[in-house]
């Protein structure tokens, strides 16, 4: 059998049940038994998905990804957005709600949202049909993002330190499993056609390069005064995100883990980053 149970954790976990382990990943238990269903769901070529590792960054980076994401696509007015619940818009595709029967009959063009790794996505993404915006944030301000994201849900009730969670996080026994395999598979296919990989510090280094090659990779067109708008809204939406008052530690911040990170963990963490990623040519800002 490909699945199996997993060790619960030693602290309070994200979910009130076990994982289950399925080819080798820790996975939440809403994935049980439906993974050969999500490996044949029915992709369209008008579909837009967009894939990150962990809820944390939809909240602080993909949450802006995914209202760009939307403006572009759908021609939305920026002004009318900030009335509408994104998240209604973009389900998860492994989540229970709305579930995959519901997400199927969608009208296209579907914009749908998944944590999965790349090689559990449905195979039809594998064979280049629709497209694929994949997010990464670095690894540190990562782990101090979901570890104030636990913090903040009832419903997750993490109450260990920091440093059981960063050593969590190192040894791979987090939900979705290592940040630094998922990672590296997406960035395998950074040069597919149908993939765009995207990295969040760049949103705060050059916004508006970003929604440009969004508007390249998903074939629309607009001209100055719409994009200038739709940077202008997003600005706006960083500065939500940084504001400290409106999120813990201000977690959509860069450069967080500074705050956090102390001197003997910053050195463990540099050398499991090395040896996890020392073969990767991928790179990270870890300060801007």
């Amino acid at each position: 059998m490909a699945e199996s149970e997993a060790e619960t954790p030693s602290t309070p976990c994200e979910f009130e049940s076990k994982y289950f382990e399925y080819n080798g990943v820790r996975l939440p238990p809403f994935c049980r038994g439906k993974m050969e269903e999500i490996a044949n769901f029915p992709v369209r070529d008008s579909d837009v998905w967009i894939s990150v590792l962990f809820h944390c960054l939809v909240s602080a980076g993909t949450g802006l990804l995914q209202e760009v994401v939307y403006l572009v696509s759908q021609g939305a007015d920026p002004d009318e957005i900030g009335l509408m619940n994104i998240d209604e818009q973009l389900p998860v595709l492994e989540y229970p709600q709305p579930g995959l029967d519901i997400i199927k009959e969608l009208t296209s063009p579907r914009l749908i949202k998944s944590h999965l790794p790349y090689r559990f996505l449905p195979s039809d993404l594998h064979n280049g049909n629709s497209k694929v915006i994949y997010m990464a944030r670095n690894p540190k301000d990562l782990v101090v993002s979901y570890y104030q994201f636990h913090r903040s849900l009832r419903t997750m009730s993490y109450r260990g330190t920091f440093q059981e969670f960063c050593r969590r996080f190192m040894n791979d026994k987090l939900g979705y499993g290592s940040w630094f395999e998922h990672v590296q598979e997406f960035w395998e296919h950074h040069m597919d056609a149908n993939v765009l990989f995207l990295k969040y510090e760049d949103m705060h280094k050059d916004l508006a390069t970003m929604v440009e090659q969004l508007v390249r990779f998903l074939g629309v067109s607009y001209d100055k005064a719409q994009l200038e708008s739709m940077v202008e809204h997003c600005h706006q939406l960083i500065d939500q995100c940084c504001n400290a008052e409106a999120l813990p530690v201000g977690r959509g911040r860069v450069g967080l883990w500074k705050d956090i990170f102390t001197v003997s963990m910053n050195e463990k963490f540099d050398l499991v980053y090395k040896q996890k990623m020392g073969k990767c040519d991928l790179t990270f800002d870890f300060y801007l």
